[in-house]
């Protein structure tokens, strides 16, 4: 196997485990809406369920279209990652770990829209009364290899 598919056949179905695994754990053993405090005035475990997109966006849209929608935008990205991965030649390594990190959290968001129609967050990072959204290990895997994505593509910049 070619050492660029070695990511996305490690480090992916690992960060769909741990999401799955965490988001399990929190809808057992936590009441929706219930909150567990970690860091006063900063940091809560927080079980909601989201609907929509990234800040909650078409959480509005009828199941019946925001379901199929977010299902299709899913399949469009793994099939995109993959045949990016696929007809990548450059020797970096961050690049293919970006792509893996983006594909686990990927299919462990699309996981639970198949299971629920919605996505289970609970990461709660406020300061007081100001909340950013509430998230999970797979919108953090995308975040994260999004952030590597963008590193990978200046330091491939300057190479050139």
């Amino acid at each position: 196997m070619n050492k660029k598919y070695i990511p996305l056949f490690s480090y992916a179905p690992l960060i769909v485990f741990l999401d799955q695994l965490v988001k399990i754990y929190v809808d057992r053993q936590m009441q929706l809406y219930q909150s567990i405090e970690v860091v006063e005035n900063f940091f809560h475990i927080t079980y909601i369920r989201n609907r929509g997109a990234a800040f909650g966006m078409l959480s509005g849209a009828d199941e019946s279209v925001r379901v199929p929608f977010f299902l299709g935008i899913s399949l469009i990205a793994i099939a995109v990652i993959f045949y990016t991965i696929y007809t990548y030649h450059e020797e970096s390594r961050l690049f293919p770990l970006s792509m893996a990190m983006i594909l686990g959290g990927a299919i462990g968001n699309m996981i639970d829209r198949v299971r629920f129609g919605e996505v289970i967050d609970f990461l709660d990072v406020h300061w007081y009364e100001h909340h950013w959204p509430a998230f999970n290990v797979a919108d953090s895997a995308i975040c994260i290899g999004v952030g590597l994505l963008i590193i990978n593509m200046f330091f491939e910049k300057e190479k050139s």
